[in-house]
């Protein structure tokens, strides 16, 4: 499954490790996690304008202007249906 980050950006639900609130960027200890994180993975700022998250994969930063909130939302149904499949193929 997929989730919209916004724009035109979808990432796999299996790819995705963390979903952070933009302000936890201000804390010194995810703030320097992200500095060192920055510098082995791409970077993608989906809309420079207005930033609300921060989305991590394994290859992957993407600064996104949907809530986390919402973000967390989405991989939660994603996990649901993909619960509910796994029911009915056993």
């Amino acid at each position: 499954m997929f989730i919209h980050l916004g724009g035109d950006i979808m990432v796999r639900s299996k790819e995705i490790i963390a979903i952070l609130n933009h302000d936890a960027k201000e804390q010194a200890i995810t703030a320097d996690f992200l500095k060192q994180e920055e510098k082995s993975k791409q970077t993608t700022v989906i809309s420079s304008d207005y930033i609300k998250s921060i989305v991590l994969t394994n290859k992957e930063i993407y600064y996104s202007p949907v809530s986390s909130l919402t973000l967390n939302r989405r991989a939660q149904g994603h996990m649901e249906i993909q619960l509910d499949k796994e029911e009915i193929d056993s």
